[in-house]
Protein backbone atom coordinates (compact mmCIF):
# COMPACT_ATOMS: atom_id res chain seq x y z
CA UNK A 1 0.00 0.00 0.00
CA UNK A 2 1.55 3.33 -0.94
CA UNK A 3 1.24 6.60 1.35
CA UNK A 4 1.66 9.18 -1.02
CA UNK A 5 -2.26 9.38 -2.00
CA UNK A 6 -4.18 12.20 -0.49
CA UNK A 7 -5.00 11.70 3.30
CA UNK A 8 -8.48 13.35 4.34
CA UNK A 9 -9.76 13.20 7.81
CA UNK A 10 -13.85 12.52 8.09
CA UNK A 11 -15.26 14.17 11.83
CA UNK A 12 -18.03 13.84 13.15
CA UNK A 13 -18.83 16.77 15.82
CA UNK A 14 -20.09 17.11 19.17
CA UNK A 15 -23.57 17.70 20.15
CA UNK A 16 -24.21 20.81 22.09
CA UNK A 17 -27.81 20.49 23.59
CA UNK A 18 -29.94 20.22 26.53
CA UNK A 19 -30.63 16.50 25.60
CA UNK A 20 -29.48 14.45 22.96
CA UNK A 21 -29.50 10.10 23.35
CA UNK A 22 -27.66 7.69 20.94
CA UNK A 23 -30.65 6.15 19.65
CA UNK A 24 -28.82 4.17 15.94
CA UNK A 25 -27.59 7.76 15.28
CA UNK A 26 -24.83 7.89 12.89
CA UNK A 27 -23.66 10.45 10.05
CA UNK A 28 -24.99 8.34 6.91
CA UNK A 29 -24.13 10.95 4.63
CA UNK A 30 -20.27 11.22 5.59
CA UNK A 31 -20.09 7.46 5.77
CA UNK A 32 -21.93 7.40 1.80
CA UNK A 33 -18.96 9.78 1.03
CA UNK A 34 -16.22 7.73 3.17
CA UNK A 35 -17.18 4.52 0.69
CA UNK A 36 -16.89 7.04 -2.36
CA UNK A 37 -13.25 8.72 -1.70
CA UNK A 38 -12.29 4.78 -0.75
CA UNK A 39 -13.06 3.79 -3.87
CA UNK A 40 -11.24 6.48 -5.83
CA UNK A 41 -7.96 5.60 -3.45
CA UNK A 42 -8.06 8.38 -0.82
CA UNK A 43 -6.46 7.42 2.30
CA UNK A 44 -9.32 7.76 5.04
CA UNK A 45 -9.12 8.64 8.83
CA UNK A 46 -12.33 9.15 11.38
CA UNK A 47 -12.65 10.66 14.41
CA UNK A 48 -16.01 10.35 16.26
CA UNK A 49 -16.84 13.33 18.52
CA UNK A 50 -19.59 11.41 19.77
CA UNK A 51 -17.80 8.23 20.20
CA UNK A 52 -19.23 6.24 23.51
CA UNK A 53 -16.60 3.25 23.07
CA UNK A 54 -13.36 6.07 22.91
CA UNK A 55 -10.84 3.96 24.94
CA UNK A 56 -11.10 6.89 27.60
CA UNK A 57 -14.10 6.38 28.22
CA UNK A 58 -16.21 4.20 30.93
CA UNK A 59 -16.89 1.02 28.73
CA UNK A 60 -20.14 -0.39 28.09
CA UNK A 61 -21.32 -3.54 26.33
CA UNK A 62 -22.17 -2.03 23.17
CA UNK A 63 -24.48 -4.13 22.20
CA UNK A 64 -26.79 -3.80 25.28
CA UNK A 65 -30.39 -2.43 23.99
CA UNK A 66 -29.53 -3.38 20.20
CA UNK A 67 -27.05 -0.41 20.22
CA UNK A 68 -28.65 1.96 21.64
CA UNK A 69 -27.40 3.88 24.82
CA UNK A 70 -26.23 7.19 26.49
CA UNK A 71 -23.58 9.67 25.35
CA UNK A 72 -20.70 10.70 27.68
CA UNK A 73 -21.58 14.53 28.74
CA UNK A 74 -20.10 17.83 29.86
CA UNK A 75 -22.01 20.83 31.10
CA UNK A 76 -21.74 24.22 29.49
CA UNK A 77 -23.27 27.59 29.92
CA UNK A 78 -26.89 27.75 28.14
CA UNK A 79 -26.71 29.80 25.36
CA UNK A 80 -27.88 33.48 25.40
CA UNK A 81 -31.31 33.68 25.72
CA UNK A 82 -32.20 30.62 27.16
CA UNK A 83 -30.80 30.40 30.32
CA UNK A 84 -34.29 30.23 31.70
CA UNK A 85 -34.90 26.86 30.14
CA UNK A 86 -34.92 24.25 33.46
CA UNK A 87 -32.59 22.12 31.94
CA UNK A 88 -28.63 21.52 31.97
CA UNK A 89 -27.38 22.39 29.07
CA UNK A 90 -23.79 20.30 28.35
CA UNK A 91 -21.72 19.26 25.34
CA UNK A 92 -22.51 15.41 24.27
CA UNK A 93 -19.54 13.25 23.61
CA UNK A 94 -15.64 12.69 24.02
CA UNK A 95 -14.04 15.25 26.57
CA UNK A 96 -12.39 18.09 25.10
CA UNK A 97 -8.68 16.77 26.11
CA UNK A 98 -9.33 13.32 24.22
CA UNK A 99 -9.90 15.07 20.90
CA UNK A 100 -6.87 17.40 21.42
CA UNK A 101 -4.46 14.45 22.27
CA UNK A 102 -6.16 12.23 19.30
CA UNK A 103 -5.38 15.18 17.07
CA UNK A 104 -1.61 15.47 18.51
CA UNK A 105 -1.18 11.91 17.03
CA UNK A 106 -2.08 12.00 13.98
CA UNK A 107 -0.04 13.45 10.86
CA UNK A 108 -2.01 16.62 9.32
CA UNK A 109 -4.36 15.37 6.80
CA UNK A 110 -4.38 17.38 3.39
CA UNK A 111 -8.24 17.70 3.37
CA UNK A 112 -10.41 17.35 6.63
CA UNK A 113 -14.47 17.05 6.08
CA UNK A 114 -17.01 17.75 9.06
CA UNK A 115 -20.60 16.83 8.90
CA UNK A 116 -23.42 18.47 10.50
CA UNK A 117 -26.65 17.58 11.35
CA UNK A 118 -29.79 19.11 13.46
CA UNK A 119 -29.17 23.27 12.87
CA UNK A 120 -29.38 23.92 16.68
CA UNK A 121 -26.08 21.87 17.03
CA UNK A 122 -24.11 23.97 15.10
CA UNK A 123 -22.15 25.08 18.63
CA UNK A 124 -20.56 21.95 18.94
CA UNK A 125 -19.52 22.04 14.89
CA UNK A 126 -18.33 25.30 15.49
CA UNK A 127 -16.46 24.11 18.91
CA UNK A 128 -14.99 21.13 16.44
CA UNK A 129 -13.88 22.73 13.97
CA UNK A 130 -11.88 25.57 16.39
CA UNK A 131 -10.12 22.19 17.63
CA UNK A 132 -9.36 20.83 14.01
CA UNK A 133 -8.16 24.57 13.45
CA UNK A 134 -5.53 24.54 16.34
CA UNK A 135 -4.66 20.84 15.65
CA UNK A 136 -4.00 21.62 11.73
CA UNK A 137 -3.87 25.47 11.08
CA UNK A 138 -2.81 24.84 7.05
CA UNK A 139 -5.11 22.11 6.55
CA UNK A 140 -8.65 23.14 4.52
CA UNK A 141 -11.59 22.16 6.39
CA UNK A 142 -14.70 21.71 3.82
CA UNK A 143 -18.42 21.42 6.03
CA UNK A 144 -21.55 19.44 4.84
CA UNK A 145 -24.68 18.16 6.09
CA UNK A 146 -28.17 19.13 7.06
CA UNK A 147 -26.99 22.21 8.78
CA UNK A 148 -24.80 23.62 6.33
CA UNK A 149 -27.19 23.35 3.65
CA UNK A 150 -30.35 23.85 4.97
CA UNK A 151 -28.72 27.11 6.75
CA UNK A 152 -26.11 27.78 4.22
CA UNK A 153 -25.47 31.58 5.12
CA UNK A 154 -25.57 31.07 8.94
CA UNK A 155 -22.97 28.63 8.63
CA UNK A 156 -20.71 30.69 6.24
CA UNK A 157 -20.37 33.29 9.16
CA UNK A 158 -20.41 31.36 12.12
CA UNK A 159 -18.73 27.58 11.83
CA UNK A 160 -15.31 28.54 10.75
CA UNK A 161 -14.59 25.88 7.73
CA UNK A 162 -12.69 27.28 4.65
CA UNK A 163 -15.97 26.46 2.83
CA UNK A 164 -19.95 25.00 3.40
CA UNK A 165 -20.67 23.12 0.79
CA UNK A 166 -24.64 22.45 1.13
CA UNK A 167 -26.49 19.70 -1.27
CA UNK A 168 -26.41 15.86 -0.98
CA UNK A 169 -23.33 13.96 -2.28
CA UNK A 170 -22.99 14.73 -6.15
CA UNK A 171 -20.49 14.53 -8.87
CA UNK A 172 -20.12 18.42 -8.55
CA UNK A 173 -19.15 17.80 -4.08
CA UNK A 174 -16.72 14.58 -5.65
CA UNK A 175 -15.00 17.40 -8.16
CA UNK A 176 -14.58 20.04 -5.38
CA UNK A 177 -13.27 17.78 -2.75
CA UNK A 178 -10.36 16.74 -6.16
CA UNK A 179 -9.65 20.68 -6.74
CA UNK A 180 -8.53 20.87 -2.89
CA UNK A 181 -6.26 17.54 -3.32
CA UNK A 182 -4.89 18.82 -6.99
CA UNK A 183 -6.49 15.54 -7.91
CA UNK A 184 -9.07 15.42 -11.39
CA UNK A 185 -10.25 11.96 -10.91
CA UNK A 186 -14.52 11.58 -10.48
CA UNK A 187 -16.18 8.54 -9.40
CA UNK A 188 -15.68 6.03 -11.95
CA UNK A 189 -19.92 4.92 -11.18
CA UNK A 190 -22.82 6.98 -11.88
CA UNK A 191 -23.46 8.62 -8.45
CA UNK A 192 -27.15 9.25 -9.68
CA UNK A 193 -27.31 4.91 -9.66
CA UNK A 194 -27.86 3.85 -6.27
CA UNK A 195 -26.95 0.30 -6.42
CA UNK A 196 -23.96 1.30 -8.16
CA UNK A 197 -22.21 3.19 -5.42
CA UNK A 198 -19.99 1.42 -2.70
CA UNK A 199 -21.17 0.68 0.36
CA UNK A 200 -20.79 3.20 3.08
CA UNK A 201 -17.69 2.61 5.01
CA UNK A 202 -19.42 1.63 8.57
CA UNK A 203 -16.17 -0.27 9.37
CA UNK A 204 -14.02 3.11 10.01
CA UNK A 205 -16.41 3.31 13.52
CA UNK A 206 -14.46 1.74 16.37
CA UNK A 207 -17.56 -0.65 17.14
CA UNK A 208 -19.43 -2.29 14.26
CA UNK A 209 -22.13 -2.71 16.93
CA UNK A 210 -25.23 -2.15 14.09
CA UNK A 211 -25.38 -1.25 10.62
CA UNK A 212 -27.94 1.81 9.01
CA UNK A 213 -29.38 0.37 5.88
CA UNK A 214 -30.77 3.02 3.45
CA UNK A 215 -33.34 1.21 0.64
CA UNK A 216 -33.93 4.76 -0.88
CA UNK A 217 -33.13 8.39 -1.03
CA UNK A 218 -35.66 11.14 -0.48
CA UNK A 219 -39.29 10.84 0.31
CA UNK A 220 -42.73 11.03 -1.74
CA UNK A 221 -44.08 12.83 0.39
CA UNK A 222 -43.69 16.88 1.39
CA UNK A 223 -45.52 17.13 4.67
CA UNK A 224 -45.95 20.52 6.20
CA UNK A 225 -43.16 20.10 8.89
CA UNK A 226 -40.49 18.38 6.85
CA UNK A 227 -37.85 20.23 4.51
CA UNK A 228 -36.74 15.99 2.70
CA UNK A 229 -37.70 17.54 -0.10
CA UNK A 230 -35.44 20.37 0.09
CA UNK A 231 -32.55 18.37 1.49
CA UNK A 232 -33.45 15.25 -1.35
CA UNK A 233 -35.30 16.97 -3.90
CA UNK A 234 -35.78 13.72 -5.62
CA UNK A 235 -36.99 10.34 -4.17
CA UNK A 236 -35.51 7.24 -5.72
CA UNK A 237 -35.03 3.62 -4.65
CA UNK A 238 -32.54 0.66 -4.75
CA UNK A 239 -32.98 -2.53 -6.51
CA UNK A 240 -34.55 -5.04 -3.31
CA UNK A 241 -31.98 -7.86 -4.52
CA UNK A 242 -28.67 -5.11 -3.86
CA UNK A 243 -30.40 -4.33 -0.44
CA UNK A 244 -30.55 -7.46 0.79
CA UNK A 245 -26.74 -8.41 -0.70
CA UNK A 246 -25.69 -5.26 1.52
CA UNK A 247 -27.13 -6.76 4.33
CA UNK A 248 -25.78 -10.13 4.49
CA UNK A 249 -22.45 -8.67 3.42
CA UNK A 250 -22.09 -6.64 7.02
CA UNK A 251 -23.66 -9.73 8.16
CA UNK A 252 -21.07 -12.48 6.85
CA UNK A 253 -17.85 -10.02 6.95
CA UNK A 254 -18.55 -7.79 10.65
CA UNK A 255 -21.11 -10.25 11.92
CA UNK A 256 -23.59 -7.87 12.32
CA UNK A 257 -27.11 -9.26 13.39
CA UNK A 258 -28.49 -5.40 13.98
CA UNK A 259 -29.67 -3.31 11.17
CA UNK A 260 -31.12 0.07 11.55
CA UNK A 261 -33.80 1.53 8.14
CA UNK A 262 -33.18 5.07 8.01
CA UNK A 263 -35.65 5.27 5.21
CA UNK A 264 -38.39 7.85 5.30
CA UNK A 265 -40.90 5.69 2.98
CA UNK A 266 -39.79 2.07 3.17
CA UNK A 267 -43.11 0.58 2.84
CA UNK A 268 -44.32 2.76 -0.72
CA UNK A 269 -45.14 0.98 -3.29
CA UNK A 270 -44.57 -2.46 -0.83
CA UNK A 271 -45.32 -4.51 -3.40
CA UNK A 272 -42.36 -4.09 -5.88
CA UNK A 273 -39.59 -2.93 -2.83
CA UNK A 274 -40.28 -3.05 0.89
CA UNK A 275 -41.71 -7.16 0.06
CA UNK A 276 -39.41 -8.17 -2.03
CA UNK A 277 -36.77 -7.01 0.63
CA UNK A 278 -38.47 -9.15 3.32
CA UNK A 279 -38.43 -12.02 1.34
CA UNK A 280 -35.33 -12.24 0.55
CA UNK A 281 -34.18 -11.37 4.42
CA UNK A 282 -36.24 -14.40 4.91
CA UNK A 283 -35.02 -16.64 2.06
CA UNK A 284 -31.79 -16.32 3.69
CA UNK A 285 -31.99 -18.15 6.73
CA UNK A 286 -29.85 -15.20 8.55
CA UNK A 287 -30.84 -14.39 12.58
CA UNK A 288 -30.56 -10.63 11.84
CA UNK A 289 -32.75 -7.98 13.74
CA UNK A 290 -34.05 -4.69 12.51
CA UNK A 291 -35.03 -1.35 13.66
CA UNK A 292 -37.27 1.63 11.78
CA UNK A 293 -36.60 5.01 14.19
CA UNK A 294 -37.42 6.88 11.07
CA UNK A 295 -41.26 5.68 11.47
CA UNK A 296 -43.16 3.17 8.90
CA UNK A 297 -45.70 4.30 6.51
CA UNK A 298 -49.05 2.98 8.58
CA UNK A 299 -51.60 2.98 4.96
CA UNK A 300 -49.53 0.14 3.41
CA UNK A 301 -49.44 -2.55 6.21
CA UNK A 302 -51.69 -4.97 6.07
CA UNK A 303 -51.82 -8.88 7.38
CA UNK A 304 -49.22 -9.78 4.71
CA UNK A 305 -46.75 -6.72 5.48
CA UNK A 306 -46.99 -7.75 9.07
CA UNK A 307 -46.75 -11.04 8.78
CA UNK A 308 -43.61 -10.74 6.64
CA UNK A 309 -41.96 -7.83 8.98
CA UNK A 310 -42.11 -10.46 11.56
CA UNK A 311 -40.89 -13.30 9.84
CA UNK A 312 -37.57 -11.04 9.15
CA UNK A 313 -36.77 -9.81 12.22
CA UNK A 314 -38.12 -6.53 12.29
CA UNK A 315 -37.72 -5.92 16.33
CA UNK A 316 -38.27 -2.38 16.60
CA UNK A 317 -41.38 -0.74 14.90
CA UNK A 318 -42.17 2.81 15.05
CA UNK A 319 -44.96 4.40 13.28
CA UNK A 320 -45.61 8.14 11.62
CA UNK A 321 -49.18 9.19 12.97
CA UNK A 322 -48.39 12.41 14.14
CA UNK A 323 -51.71 13.25 14.79
CA UNK A 324 -55.09 10.64 14.97
CA UNK A 325 -57.42 14.11 15.03
CA UNK A 326 -58.35 14.62 11.44
CA UNK A 327 -58.32 17.84 11.35
CA UNK A 328 -55.15 18.43 11.75
CA UNK A 329 -53.97 15.54 9.75
CA UNK A 330 -55.00 17.55 6.95
CA UNK A 331 -52.93 20.78 8.09
CA UNK A 332 -49.62 18.48 8.48
CA UNK A 333 -50.01 15.77 5.90
CA UNK A 334 -52.18 13.11 4.54
CA UNK A 335 -50.12 10.33 4.61
CA UNK A 336 -52.60 8.19 6.52
CA UNK A 337 -56.36 8.86 8.52
CA UNK A 338 -57.48 6.87 12.23
CA UNK A 339 -59.42 4.17 10.30
CA UNK A 340 -56.05 3.15 8.63
CA UNK A 341 -53.97 3.70 11.79
CA UNK A 342 -56.53 1.15 13.58
CA UNK A 343 -56.52 -1.46 10.61
CA UNK A 344 -52.58 -1.02 10.75
CA UNK A 345 -52.34 -1.74 14.12
CA UNK A 346 -54.51 -4.68 14.57
CA UNK A 347 -52.40 -6.53 11.51
CA UNK A 348 -49.21 -5.95 13.66
CA UNK A 349 -50.94 -7.20 16.92
CA UNK A 350 -52.06 -10.24 15.37
CA UNK A 351 -48.51 -10.43 13.71
CA UNK A 352 -47.06 -10.61 17.40
CA UNK A 353 -45.72 -7.11 17.58
CA UNK A 354 -46.00 -5.74 21.34
CA UNK A 355 -46.41 -2.28 22.81
CA UNK A 356 -42.86 -3.21 24.34
CA UNK A 357 -41.54 -2.94 20.53
CA UNK A 358 -44.67 -0.65 18.60
CA UNK A 359 -44.85 2.90 19.06
CA UNK A 360 -46.26 5.70 17.18
CA UNK A 361 -44.77 8.96 16.63
CA UNK A 362 -46.95 12.21 17.60
CA UNK A 363 -46.24 15.69 16.66
CA UNK A 364 -46.32 18.31 20.26
CA UNK A 365 -44.99 21.67 20.14
CA UNK A 366 -46.64 23.16 16.75
CA UNK A 367 -47.59 26.21 15.81
CA UNK A 368 -51.08 26.86 17.95
CA UNK A 369 -51.41 23.49 18.76
CA UNK A 370 -53.68 23.39 21.44
CA UNK A 371 -53.44 20.69 24.03
CA UNK A 372 -56.57 18.43 23.48
CA UNK A 373 -55.93 17.17 19.95
CA UNK A 374 -52.88 15.74 22.06
CA UNK A 375 -54.20 14.10 24.26
CA UNK A 376 -57.18 12.71 22.19
CA UNK A 377 -54.29 11.37 20.31
CA UNK A 378 -52.07 9.87 22.91
CA UNK A 379 -55.75 8.33 23.94
CA UNK A 380 -56.43 6.86 20.38
CA UNK A 381 -53.07 5.04 20.02
CA UNK A 382 -53.36 3.09 23.46
CA UNK A 383 -56.63 1.99 22.53
CA UNK A 384 -54.66 0.11 19.72
CA UNK A 385 -52.08 -1.68 22.31
CA UNK A 386 -49.59 0.99 20.36
CA UNK A 387 -47.22 3.07 22.54
CA UNK A 388 -47.85 6.68 22.28
CA UNK A 389 -44.27 8.19 21.72
CA UNK A 390 -43.86 12.15 21.90
CA UNK A 391 -41.81 13.52 18.71
CA UNK A 392 -41.41 17.30 19.76
CA UNK A 393 -41.50 19.87 16.71
CA UNK A 394 -38.30 21.28 15.28
CA UNK A 395 -39.21 24.78 13.46
CA UNK A 396 -36.79 23.35 9.91
CA UNK A 397 -35.93 26.61 7.55
CA UNK A 398 -37.32 25.75 4.05
CA UNK A 399 -40.04 23.07 4.98
CA UNK A 400 -43.87 24.91 4.24
CA UNK A 401 -44.73 25.47 8.07
CA UNK A 402 -41.12 27.48 8.62
CA UNK A 403 -43.47 30.78 7.76
CA UNK A 404 -45.73 30.05 10.34
CA UNK A 405 -42.89 28.59 13.19
CA UNK A 406 -41.59 32.09 12.98
CA UNK A 407 -44.48 33.93 13.37
CA UNK A 408 -45.66 31.96 16.55
CA UNK A 409 -42.18 31.66 18.22
CA UNK A 410 -41.38 33.60 21.12
CA UNK A 411 -37.56 33.25 19.68
CA UNK A 412 -36.04 35.19 16.74
CA UNK A 413 -35.88 31.66 14.91
CA UNK A 414 -34.22 33.48 12.17
CA UNK A 415 -31.97 35.20 13.64
CA UNK A 416 -30.40 32.29 15.03
CA UNK A 417 -30.81 28.51 14.61
CA UNK A 418 -29.88 27.79 18.28
CA UNK A 419 -33.75 28.60 18.53
CA UNK A 420 -35.19 25.88 16.48
CA UNK A 421 -34.03 23.49 19.69
CA UNK A 422 -36.75 21.40 20.30
CA UNK A 423 -36.27 20.82 23.57
CA UNK A 424 -37.24 24.32 24.39
CA UNK A 425 -40.53 24.25 22.43
CA UNK A 426 -40.07 27.07 20.40
CA UNK A 427 -43.13 27.42 18.82
CA UNK A 428 -44.90 27.32 22.07
CA UNK A 429 -46.68 30.58 23.79
CA UNK A 430 -44.59 32.79 26.84
CA UNK A 431 -47.59 30.62 28.75
CA UNK A 432 -46.19 27.06 28.29
CA UNK A 433 -45.88 24.98 31.31
CA UNK A 434 -43.40 22.41 31.95
CA UNK A 435 -46.00 20.60 33.96
CA UNK A 436 -48.44 20.51 30.85
CA UNK A 437 -45.28 18.38 29.12
CA UNK A 438 -44.76 16.25 31.83
CA UNK A 439 -48.25 15.22 32.32
CA UNK A 440 -48.41 14.72 28.59
CA UNK A 441 -45.85 12.23 29.30
CA UNK A 442 -47.38 10.34 32.48
CA UNK A 443 -50.18 9.79 29.63
CA UNK A 444 -48.54 7.70 27.10
CA UNK A 445 -47.06 5.36 29.62
CA UNK A 446 -48.41 1.47 29.23
CA UNK A 447 -50.19 -0.61 31.81
CA UNK A 448 -47.94 -3.33 32.51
Amino acid sequence: MTTDRPHILLVNPWIDDFAAYDVWAQPLGLFMLAGILRDQGYRLSYIDCLDRFHPRAPQSDPYARHGRGPYLKTPLNAPPDLGDIPRRYSRYGIREAWLHDDLAEMAPPDLILVTSMMTYWYPGVKATIAALRKAFPHTPILLGGIYATLCQDHAERTAGADQVIPGPIDGHLAGRIGQYLGAAARPAFDLEDLDAVPYPAWDLRRRLNYVPILTSLGCPFDCAYCASRFLQPRYRRRRPEAVVEEILFWHRTAGVCDFVLYDDAFLIGAEAHALPILEGIIRSGASLRFHTPNALHIRTIDSTTARLLARAGFHTIRLGLETAVRRQQDGYDRKVNLDEFVAAAGCLRKAGFTPQNTGAYLLIGLPGQPLEPVVASIEAVKAQGIRPILAYYTPIPHSRLWGEAVAASRYDLEADPVFSNNAIFPCQPESFSWEWLSRLKEMTRMAS
